[in-house]
């Protein structure tokens, strides 16, 4: 259960975003190079503080934790806004600090907590991220890391290897990167490759531990967007179905039509309380956190994708043209449930392969 700051900072951000991330300042970023309005972002770490909010103070942040974070991550997949607060300000800055490099952590996340400076995380495989193709040799990395957020844009890559996580600068030698097209046209990509790149170790902990924490906070965070997005798709079918005429009634009156709406609104629901449940668990690194994020990965995956499926069918025709936005969401929704690996083994097993 959210506190009254959290409820009042989550009404904030989404004031924040209903003035400067619309419907077409969202279309009109996606068509960018970077995929975003850094001028959005600018607001977002300037008057939000967002990039903060999980950064220990001593680090230059607030303090905060995972709960506010994914609250911004859950705001902005109601606008589908392609800032990089999952990619960097949640995933990128928690890759250093989980790594315990506290010379890593003084350099590199003061400038994350004031949205200056953007952290990739170099992760998956072609296959997907269960295993890493990069591999460390004498100070150097080589491999491909595959689907990699904000990978074109990043100030700082961080790659993945089944030894340890390491620091590299995307304009080092050896380090290519290239833009990956998807069907979700509001989340950038990258495939960034590296070929003898020199590279920094970052910490020397238990990587297997880490690595699991690093992927229990991706699915938490990503099921706190599902729910955001799945939100906004029952506000938009309700509003349609208010104001679309049909056999002289508005089609909102028609019985099996509240039916329907009323089944995605349970499955909403019960997306946001697993999804509450997992943020509360890796915010705490609970013990029960590995079954809780894996429940709500899988449910809150399920929730949109037929929650968006039923706003694409509720709307009609005008659903599947250009001009209406549930076909981006109906397009995050099988992105994100592929986006970080999809929840196959039970929680009790490793969640990724040392």
């Amino acid at each position: 259960m959210s506190t009254p700051e959290q409820r009042e900072f989550t009404t904030a951000v989404r004031a924040l975003l209903a003035k400067h991330a619309g419907s077409a300042a969202v279309r009109a970023a996606m068509d960018t190079e970077l995929g975003y309005d850094p001028a959005l972002w600018r607001l977002l770490s300037q008057q939000m503080g967002v990039g903060a909010l999980a950064i220990p103070e001593k680090f230059g942040g607030f303090g905060a934790s995972l709960v506010e974070s994914l609250s911004v991550v859950g705001e902005l997949g109601r606008t589908l806004a392609g800032v990089p607060m999952l990619g960097s300000a949640v995933l990128g800055a928690q890759a250093v600090l989980l790594s315990d490099d506290a010379e890593a952590c003084a350099r590199l996340l003061p400038d994350v907590a004031e949205g200056t400076r953007t952290i990739a995380v170099c992760w998956a495989s072609e296959g997907g991220w269960d295993e890493q193709d990069i591999h460390e040799t004498n100070g150097t990395v080589t491999g491909t890391a595959y689907y990699v957020l904000d990978g074109m844009s990043a100030d700082t890559l961080v790659a993945v290897t089944p030894t340890g996580f390491f620091e590299v600068e995307p304009t080092a030698t050896g380090v290519t990167r290239r833009t990956t097209a998807t069907m979700d046209p509001t989340r950038k990509l990258a495939e960034i490759t590296f070929a003898a790149a020199p590279a920094r170790r970052l910490g020397s902990g238990d990587l297997m531990a880490v690595r699991t924490r690093l992927r229990d906070i991706a699915w938490a965070a990503v099921a706190a967007e599902q729910v955001g997005a799945a939100e906004r798709c029952l506000e938009m079918t309700v509003e349609y179905t208010k104001s679309r005429v049909q056999f002289g009634r508005v089609i909102g009156s028609f019985q099996a039509l509240k039916h329907r709406m009323a089944d995605m609104y349970v499955l909403l629901e019960s997306a946001r309380s697993v999804s509450e449940a997992a943020t509360a668990a890796v915010a705490t690194n609970s013990p029960s956190a590995a079954e809780d994020v894996w429940v709500a990965r899988v449910h809150c995956s399920e929730a949109l994708t037929t929650i968006a499926a039923e706003t694409v069918q509720l709307h009609g025709g005008i659903a599947i043209t250009w001009e209406h936005d549930a076909h981006l969401f109906f397009k995050r929704a099988h992105g994100d449930a592929q986006l970080f690996g999809a929840a196959r083994r039970p929680p009790a097993e490793p969640a990724l392969n040392g």
